[in-house]
């Protein structure tokens, strides 16, 4: 028997490969299939099931183009949601084979209702493995708060009651060898505490998951909800395409992937209202670009902030990429359901400039620079875009704290005509912020380069773990 984990680190996601007797299954794929596909092919294997843990929100799972390109049956566990595909709705308890090997479907509700884990047992019988999705991460459980967004009558409350229970009831009674396969590790927004490990043994996690200790169901309510911030828009439309369904990921490759030259692209963007996503480097983007474009770095956070920032995920978007990477932009948009890009700027932003077009830039300073400005200028205004938790942390003395979160809610205090200097921790989520508020006519602000840590580093100024009474949260 084979079981492999495959992690995605943009999602911090772990789907999982399992094969026995020249029989394969996938727990949670995601999006983009063929790689499944080509690995049981290399094995000689056959894809007979894919089990789903859940209903996701901070992906849309290939359950639905894996299972009409190779016939394999869909499993979710108990559900009464009308599904807008064939798949098998699961009895708690039900078994499967594969191979030699067995499948038993646990259910799990309380991150939602129709969570479920899968508890698989070898060849010879021995339990081996449980795929937890997200009711069970390393070092945490899944956050109760989410299915109440798409299912009506649910409060966060009673969710985290059906967690308590399911965990005590149906997990902790399970061996301790038992090897805990999460959906999820750190940098999910599925949890609160995530462990940078993506595996473990249960009896390990009976003795350190703060949720797995000894505990009142009131007390394990208010542990669970505590400390939790809002989820990015885009969760509950991604759970809506995973239950109804959703067009090919071909389909949307081949509709993202068109190339478009300098007149094109601009139609398109005047004629549709897409938005332009350069999704290039922030200091590769500060020296020149489309106006109006937007910044998310797609080697950066890039799933999380475009869902973030960019909250209906049918909103159409004109890409610009550096070479080569165009599909890949294209599929990791389509990962979180973002399926209407409508092509890319042929040539890049090369081609652009040498069609005569606008372009525009953002202005940046250095550290040693904004020491000088700092010592010149009086009240000089520096925003901190971290997270409110960042900021508390430690900060630079006399910054204003808006995170790049709540943009939307706290721009209006920013003065447009007064000149701002920005940053976050490296450098990533300044040049966005800069970048949105840019396009909404903030013509003043200014990028520190290297964030924080270089502010830091510099030892040219003032640093405090003291919480700035100007902190918005």
């Amino acid at each position: 028997m084979k079981i492999e984990q495959i992690y995605t680190g943009c999602l911090a996601q772990g789907a999982y490969y399992i094969e026995s007797n020249g029989e394969a299954a996938i727990v949670d794929p995601l999006r983009e299939v063929q790689p499944y596909m080509d690995k049981a092919e290399r094995n000689g294997a056959t894809i007979k099931y894919i089990f789903e843990t859940h209903f996701h929100a901070d992906f849309v799972s290939g359950h639905q183009d894996l299972s009409a390109k190779t016939g394999a049956k869909i499993v979710f566990g108990p559900t009464e949601m009308a599904l807008g595909f064939d798949a098998i709705v699961a009895r708690d308890g039900q078994e499967f084979q594969l191979g030699g090997a067995t499948v038993k479907v646990i259910h799990t509700p309380g991150h939602t209702m129709e969570s479920a884990v899968f508890l698989l047992s070898d060849e010879a019988g021995k339990e081996v493995a449980l795929f937890t999705g997200d009711t069970l991460f390393i070092g945490d459980v899944g956050r109760p708060d989410l299915a109440q967004k798409v299912i009506k009558d649910l409060t966060q409350e009673k969710l985290a009651a059906h967690l308590y229970d399911s965990l005590r009831e149906k997990i902790m009674p399970l061996p301790d060898h038992l090897i805990v396969y999460p959906a999820h590790g750190a940098g999910s927004a599925c949890g609160k505490n995530m462990s940078k490990e993506t595996s473990d043994t249960l009896g390990n996690q009976k003795k350190t998951n703060y949720a797995l200790q000894k505990m009142s169901k009131e007390a394990f309510i208010k542990e669970v909800l505590t400390g939790l911030t809002p989820p990015p828009a885009y969760f509950p439309q991604n759970v809506l395409m995973n239950i109804q369904g959703y067009d090919s990921i071909d389909t949307v490759l081949d509709r993202g992937q068109q190339a478009l030259s300098p007149g094109a692209f601009e139609a398109a963007a005047n004629e549709t209202g897409a938005v332009v996503l350069d999704t290039r480097a922030p200091e590769q983007f500060a020296k020149g670009f489309i106006p109006n474009a937007i910044n998310i770095g797609i080697d950066g956070s890039f799933a999380v902030w475009v869902g973030t920032l960019i909250p209906d995920v049918k909103q159409e978007i004109l890409v610009v990429a550096d070479k080569g990477r165009e599909e890949e932009v294209i599929t990791r948009l389509a990962r979180v359901g973002y399926d209407h890009a409508l092509g890319y700027l042929k040539g890049g932003i090369a081609a652009w400039k040498k069609s005569g077009r606008d372009i525009d830039t953002i202005s940046m300073v250095s550290v040693d620079e904004l020491a000088s400005l700092v010592a010149k200028v009086k009240d000089l205004k520096i925003l901190d875009v971290r997270k409110a938790s960042e900021h508390q942390s430690e900060h630079l003395i006399g910054a204003e704290n808006i995170p790049l979160d709540y943009i939307n809610e706290n721009m209006a205090e920013i003065d447009k005509e007064k000149p701002c200097y920005v940053h976050c921790a490296g450098g990533y989520r300044s040049m966005i912020f800069n970048s949105v508020l840019r396009a909404r006519g903030y013509d003043n602000l200014v990028d520190i380069q290297g964030g924080f840590d270089a502010i830091k580093a510099s030892g040219k100024f003032a640093v405090s773990d003291y919480v700035c009474p100007t902190t918005l949260l």
